[in-house]
């Protein structure tokens, strides 16, 4: 699964470049939408950036809620030297303020014309709170850093988030560190998850590497799949899990 996250007017070419490299593999990308990010305002249902979203959902890519309103960035300031982080905006939240926020989510995607039953906490940290909130809301999928969790079925599906982190120096090591990382994922027969940042694709070195992961997945026999995949699993019958976490 690779899922990709802030989409916005600004990231949309980047993103559609790689929507277009990963079509011509034969894999569908996870799209981690915030209805009301922080960082850009509103959206607007007729922006160009949200007809490309629709597209892509129509020829099988996956709509996931990635949370409310958050910021793009975690830190909240500089206080006496030292670094201020914001806490992830479902990491903590009990079931009623979760579900409030899940409500104001959904019928921000309502007016933007777009539906989904599949979610994505910020930082991918879901509190006990918010997996209550999300099966009493109807969600069908909660995909978190170390599993994705089946949430109609009550399955657990293993499998952690590989991703590039951030900072000039390190971005070599970050890279490498995804394409062995997804590597050994794949040979063991597991859950291969990958998440991009759309900023990073403007970077020659997070793109070629989320690339060169994609590849060597498939290479290792890995099949291309969305997080709404399992919403069609969660409406049969339980699927049975190995040890490596693979669906069977």
């Amino acid at each position: 699964m690779v899922s990709l996250s802030g989409i916005s007017g600004r990231t949309v070419r980047h993103c559609a470049e790689l929507a277009a490299d990963l079509d011509r593999r034969g894999v569908p990308l996870s799209l981690l939408l915030t209805p009301r990010p922080t960082h850009g305002g509103r959206l607007d249902a007729g922006a160009p950036v949200l007809r490309w979203v629709r597209l892509r959902q129509s020829t099988g890519d996956a709509l996931v809620l990635h949370g409310f309103a958050h910021p793009d960035l975690p830190g909240a300031g500089w206080v006496a030297g030292a670094r201020l982080w914001r806490r992830a905006e479902f990491s903590a939240l009990p079931t009623h303020e979760a579900g409030l926020r899940l409500l104001a989510a959904r019928a921000a995607l309502e007016r933007l014309e777009l539906r989904t039953d599949c979610f994505a906490p910020p930082r991918w940290i879901a509190s006990p709170g918010t997996r209550t909130a999300l099966r009493r809301h109807g969600f069908a999928v909660c995909a978190e850093g170390a599993a994705v969790r089946d949430l109609r079925a009550d399955v657990v599906h293993r499998g952690r988030v590989h991703g590039v982190g951030r900072g000039d120096v390190a971005e070599p090591w970050w890279c490498w560190a995804l394409v062995t990382g997804v590597a050994r994922a794949a040979r063991r027969g597991g859950l291969v998850r990958l998440a991009i940042d759309a900023v990073d694709l403007a970077r020659p070195g997070p793109r070629q590497a989320v690339l060169d992961a994609v590849d060597i997945a498939l290479h290792h026999g890995a099949e291309p799949m969305t997080y709404a995949s399992f919403v069609s699993a969660a409406r049969q019958d339980p699927p049975v899990v190995g040890e490596a976490g693979r669906r069977r």
